[in-house]
């Protein structure tokens, strides 16, 4: 049932999948649908100067797309980033607790190292909280020794500040040696660097099955900073009710939605989150679920073969 992609072909990408019957993922308490809310927390740990990068980040804030400065600081994109960490944050973890839901937190180690309060906050709400890299910058061409580097250090830091190591793995902006590197380093239960289905997968590396839990990029705020994406929280509100929807309706799918502090965690689009939140509360047939419960139900129920 549950399918291992194969490395050593000569093209080296499923096309297959679970092809048109997809196997029944025997969600908790009969649900339709696993529903997995994601928070990147990268602020602080995008391209400045002050981390020694050669200029300004371009990616992923409200005025995207210019061309950086460098070798020097751009306080209207850093102030922008400090929104996130000053104020987002705390308003989408109001929304999550005052409906008692739980999320995955993908952490960028540089960004909860820079602010350890947040970083309490996510362990003492219940939260889990996934590696999202030890910078938010694009790894591609990242020395494979300094990249595993940064993984370890990722970890260290995450257990030092949240009382436990990450059990999942989310790069974003991956190197060719990524998902192997992680997968050396060990102790995780699944890695995101993937949108390829609406299930989890196992993959070969070094062969040996890894979990995949696909992530998304539609239904993520992040659309709101790059074309095209939403114009409206209204717009960003109505994706997320139809593609839960469409999912039901289909049954035996999983969903996730990516949030960032700096964008959702503004007032206008929080609400469009708040809104959205209810919804799939009011749905019985959905699973609220961290990614780390998503897979460790995956191990158990569909291990691999």
């Amino acid at each position: 049932m549950t399918q291992i992609a194969d490395p050593e072909t000569s093209f080296p990408r499923d096309f297959g999948g679970y092809g048109p019957i997809p196997p029944d993922p025997r969600w908790p308490n009969g649900a339709r649908v696993a529903l997995s809310f994601v928070l990147n927390y990268e602020e602080g740990g995008e391209n400045t100067v002050l981390n020694g990068d050669a200029g300004s980040e371009q990616y992923l804030h409200e005025v995207p797309g210019g061309p950086p400065i460098l070798g020097e600081r751009n306080r209207t994109v850093e102030s922008q980033f400090d929104y996130g960490a000053r104020a987002g944050v705390w308003r989408v973890l109001r929304l999550f607790a005052q409906r008692d839901l739980r999320l995955t937190v993908y952490a960028v180690g540089r960004a909860l190292e820079l602010n350890p309060a947040a970083a309490r906050a996510f362990a003492d709400a219940g939260h889990e909280v996934a590696s999202h890299a030890w910078r938010w910058i694009d790894y591609h061409s990242v020395p494979q020794a300094l990249e595993r580097a940064e993984i370890a250090r990722c970890v260290e830091t995450i257990e030092r500040l949240c009382g436990k190591p990450p059990v999942g793995w989310y790069t974003g902006r991956i190197s060719p040696h990524t998902r192997r590197l992680v997968a050396s380093h060990g102790g995780f239960l699944y890695q995101s660097d993937a949108y390829d289905d609406d299930l989890p997968h196992y993959v070969q590396v070094d062969g040996k099955p890894q979990l995949i839990i696909p992530y998304t990029l539609d239904n993520n705020d992040m659309k709101f900073a790059v074309p095209p994406g939403f114009g409206d929280p209204d717009g960003f509100e109505r994706h997320l009710r139809d593609a839960l929807d469409q999912l039901r309706e289909e049954g035996g799918r999983m969903m996730s939605v990516g949030l960032h502090c700096r964008i959702v965690g503004r007032p206008g689009r929080a609400r469009a989150l708040a809104r959205f939140l209810d919804h799939a509360k009011g749905c019985p047939d959905v699973w609220v679920a961290t990614r780390e419960e998503i897979a460790r139900h995956w191990w158990a129920t569909h291990p691999p073969g």
